[in-house]
């Protein structure tokens, strides 16, 4: 055996299978994710590392949802969101799959007590997005709970996974967490209304029309994502060390973008995308960074 085979080799073979799970599940949010990415990296180990495998994880499900082949028809897309969760079902219970990304999800929902009752509302809402182009408030409060407020509870599950008493903690938390996750989501998609509608066909917001938005819609679902903000403020300071700084950032970006959009004419909120500029971001990251140290 050569030295650079006995190297390779020192790990177990299943030591070396979850690493390039893990390695996978990290090259998907560096493709997909700057903001999440550049929050993410303020997390501590082994947090960061179960984090970004349900991020991965989800965004798998969303670009077959989001993202189709122009061959592809809604059924094959149907079968394929259908093929992925039976795959993360089992990989729960087993602790192995052949889809890196399903396996490092699953090793992460297995060490953090993350089951099928946040997976399974998850791919319900994912599906949605397949047949559905219009809401209702009943539909919306349910698409929001399974695209974002359970992806908000699997993270918590992550974030507390070793602390003593874990259990009690999340129960505490939970609320907290609901409100970040749907404050992240209706932020997404006032931002990416124009997008919604021209690229896939869909309106999310109910009684919203994306070609007649006007200042008083884009200023009651402001206020109304806001308040989420406000109300997950005071669990994001309750978070533990390991956790805390990473998602005091994220809050504070996505409340940045929030304030953008308040400025931006209706107008453009019909045409365009809008960002919160990379400097500035750098700027909230590095504040937040000193900020913690104080």
């Amino acid at each position: 055996m050569t030295p650079a085979r006995h190297q390779r080799d020192e790990a177990p073979p299943h030591v070396r299978y979850d690493a390039t799970a893990q390695a996978a599940a990290e090259l998907v949010i560096a493709r997909y994710s700057t903001s999440f990415g550049a929050s993410s990296r303020l997390l501590a180990e082994p947090v960061r590392a179960r984090v970004r495998s349900i991020y991965a994880l989800v965004r798998v499900a969303d670009e077959i949802v989001d993202a189709p082949r122009p061959d592809v028809a809604t059924d094959e897309q149907r079968a394929v969101l259908d093929h992925l969760e039976r795959e993360v079902n089992v990989a729960i219970d087993r602790g192995l799959s052949s889809d890196l990304v399903v396996h490092a999800f699953a090793r992460t929902a297995r060490a953090c007590g993350i089951g099928m009752d946040l997976v399974e509302p998850f791919f319900a809402s994912m599906r949605t997005d397949l047949t559905r182009t219009t809401h209702d408030e009943e539909s919306f409060a349910r698409y929001v709970y399974g695209s974002a407020e359970v992806v908000g509870l699997m993270c918590l599950r992550a974030f507390l996974a070793d602390e003593p008493d874990a259990q009690a903690s999340y129960d505490r938390l939970a609320p907290g967490a609901l409100r970040l996750g749907a404050a992240f989501q209706k932020v997404n998609f006032l931002r990416d209304i124009a997008a919604d509608r021209d690229e896939l066909g869909r309106r999310y917001f109910p009684g919203v029309d994306p070609h007649r938005i006007d200042d008083a819609d884009r200023d009651r679902l402001l206020d109304d994502l806001d308040n989420d903000l406000a109300l997950a403020a005071a669990a994001v300071e309750q978070l533990p060390p390991s956790s805390r700084r990473a998602v005091r950032v994220a809050h504070r970006l996505f409340a940045e973008l929030s304030g953008r959009l308040r400025e931006t004419p209706v107008e453009r909120l019909r045409h365009e995308r809008v960002r919160v500029p990379g400097p500035r971001k750098a700027a909230i990251v590095l504040d937040s960074v000193v900020r913690g140290r104080r």
